[in-house]
């Protein structure tokens, strides 16, 4: 058994389907799991997440495993050697994403308690959010995965929408 992974579990979650759980306490900073998976192009892996995205919305199952390694490549982690595909989107994370030469790995950005789930601001952009359900049920929940660094023009957005949306039906 890998050191790492005495620090997790995965079982089934409350947020989506499966998730990694904390076995025992991970203080703030902890290198805890390697995304992995076969390494694509980024053409290859954009096929890849079309493909599960249609998957995804055929059977209501969340499931796509894609994750931009570069500029050229990302990695399709849709593999049975990685549980860190388990690890659910928060719009209020306990752990982060880094990439270290060439290597995805998620790290705790505070401390978290035995029995926890894990989980990590996927970072997605606003191209096709309505495709991304959000279940994380955080008080910052936006109902949509949408990376932190993007929340504040989507608020600007729906303000935006809702105003031609109160203009139209008046």
């Amino acid at each position: 058994m890998k050191k790492n992974s005495l620090l997790y579990i995965v079982r089934n979650s409350k947020v989506h389907g499966k998730g990694v759980f904390a076995r025992k306490d991970i203080p703030k900073g902890t290198k805890i799991i390697e995304y992995v998976g076969n390494i694509v192009s980024s053409k290859e892996g954009l096929r890849i997440y079309e493909e599960q995205l249609k998957k995804s919305k055929e059977t209501g199952v969340g499931a796509v495993y894609i994750f931009q390694l570069n500029r050229k490549q990302d990695i399709d982690g849709d593999v049975p050697w990685n549980p860190a595909k388990y690890i659910n989107h928060s719009c209020n994370p306990n752990c982060k994403y880094k990439i270290i030469n060439n290597h995805i790995w998620i790290f705790s950005i505070r401390d978290i308690k035995k029995g926890e789930e894990l989980n990590y601001d996927y970072d997605y952009d606003l191209d096709n959010y309505q495709d991304h359900l959000c279940k994380c049920n955080s008080k910052d929940c936006l109902g949509f995965i949408i990376g932190k660094r993007y929340r504040k023009k989507f608020k600007k957005l729906m303000k935006i929408n809702l105003n031609i949306y109160k203009v139209y039906i008046h």
